[in-house]
Parts: C-alpha cells; sequence; structure tokens
C-alpha cells in the first residue's frame, strides 16, 4: 500500500516503510504529481515547476531522471506500476494508494452534509477530524515551491480555510461561545483582514453577553481596514454591530450563515 501525506511536512510511505525523497527537486516534481492525482502532467509543466523562466539545455532529459528516480522509489517490488509515461508528460496512478488530502475531502464533505441534515453535534466532529489532518499550518512546507506548486498550494489553504470556517460557524450554532472566543482572537490576530473572523468574534463575545468586548473587537477591526485598506467594514460586520448595539438576541435568524 502506498500512504502519501501531504498537510504538513511531505511523506511517503510504502509497504510500511518510510521512502520519502530526499533530492529537493524530486520531491518538487513528486508534490506535482500528487496535486494533479490520476491526471497527465506534461513536462512543460515540470520545466516551468522547477526552473520557472530559465531552463537548461538539458531540462527535458534532467525530469526524464527525476522520474526514473520516483519509479525506484514507489514502485520497489510491486509488479504494476504506478507513475506511468503518457504524453505530453507523466500521470501518477492512485489505485490502491492513500492520501491524507483525500480523508481532508472526504471528512469535510461528511461535516457538510450533516449540517445540513441538521446534525450539528456530528457535523461538527466530522470538521474537526477534516482538520486535525493538517499537521502544521501549512501543505508540504519542506518542498521548494515554483510557480505551479504556489498556485496550487494556495487554492488547497482556501480550502483548509473554508472548513475552519465551516467548523467555526457550526460551534457557534451550538453555542460553544467561550471557546470561541479565544480561539477566535488568536485567529483574527493572526489573520487582521479577514472579516469574517471578526464578525464571528464579535457574534462569540455577544452571545456570552460582553457586549462592551463585542463593540472594541467591532472598532479594532475597523481600524485595521482603514488603516491598512483605506476601506469600512463590510454589510455583515455593520450588521453585527447593530445587532450588538440594539442588544437582539444571537439566534439562527440573525446569526451570520454558514454560507456566508
Amino acid at each position: 500500500m502506498l500512504h502519501y501525506r501531504l498537510l504538513g511536512p511531505l511523506e511517503v510511505d510504502v509497504d510500511g516503510t518510510n521512502r520519502t525523497p530526499t533530492a529537493p527537486k524530486v520531491r518538487q516534481v513528486l508534490a506535482l504529481l500528487l496535486l494533479s492525482p490520476d491526471r497527465v502532467v506534461s513536462i512543460e509543466s515540470f520545466i516551468e515547476e522547477v526552473w520557472d523562466a530559465g531552463p537548461p539545455a538539458s531540462a527535458v532529459t534532467t525530469t526524464q531522471t527525476y522520474m526514473y528516480q520516483l519509479r525506484k522509489i514507489l514502485h520497489g517490488v510491486r509488479r504494476e506500476p504506478v507513475l506511468l509515461t503518457r504524453a505530453p508528460g507523466y500521470l501518477l496512478r492512485m489505485q490502491n494508494a492513500q492520501t491524507d488530502l483525500d480523508a481532508f475531502d472526504r471528512f469535510a464533505a461528511q461535516g457538510r452534509a450533516l449540517f445540513a441534515a441538521n446534525e450539528l453535534e456530528r457535523a461538527a466532529e466530522r470538521l474537526r477530524q477534516a482538520l486535525a489532518l493538517w499537521r502544521g499550518p501549512v501543505a508540504m512546507p519542506d518542498v521548494t515551491r515554483g510557480p505551479l506548486l504556489r498556485a496550487h498550494l494556495a487554492a488547497l489553504e482556501e480550502r483548509r480555510i473554508r472548513v475552519l470556517h465551516e467548523r467555526i460557524q457550526v460551534d457557534l450554532t451550538l453555542g460553544r461561545y467561550a471557546d470561541l472566543v479565544v480561539e477566535l482572537r488568536r485567529l483574527a490576530a493572526e489573520r487582521p483582514l479577514d472579516e469574517w473572523l471578526h464578525c464571528r468574534l464579535m457574534a462569540a463575545l455577544h452571545g456570552l453577553g460582553r457586549r462592551g468586548e463585542a463593540l472594541s473587537a467591532y472598532q479594532r477591526a475597523r481600524n485595521v481596514l482603514q488603516e491598512q485598506l483605506g476601506l469600512d467594514p463590510s454589510a455583515e460586520l455593520r450588521r453585527m454591530q447593530r445587532l450588538v448595539l440594539a442588544g437582539l438576541p444571537l439566534d439562527t435568524a440573525s446569526a451570520p450563515s454558514l454560507a456566508s
């Protein structure tokens, strides 16, 4: 069995043995293949990723050498090859392989379905399971990033943030305000331009009856947006401020929604 771990340092497990490549460029081409599972990646794409605008004359031959090294790592004594030559490049077969990214997507989809079915406790648990698969704040931090990997990994980070938002929203719906305040203060400090987080911090504080702190959180968000971007708070953030000022209860009718 092949097991790939992408949601943290890159790891490759072949039949229970750690076979993670050590050569930086071999790791780089493997990462590109893993983020394009069961799809052909062209030779030109590998060259762009590894050398960007300045490939050497030997780029095609060198790329073929990287693939030879990967085949030795991944195939071992296995009968069926997994790294295939397919015009105009190479394809990594994922049949009989497992990745933590697949598990992340599966748990996230289950969490969304449970939320839609109003099974909130189970939805929160599934979303937590998805996020727990991340072994650090970014995927494959030990892999050199060229232009294609940067785009892939930026999209993957957006997927992680979406699931984090969904899990926070489920916990907010469940009334887990005290735990959320601690987490949201940290996240809002790490991502000061994320109005979604500021809005949920306000909601959690308001849910605890801490209206003054909720309004202070609004003012901090407003100051950051104006100082760094020259923007006013979003309509959703202003709506939350009005809800707090009016002392309206934080319920599913007035709280921010999961789709926001």
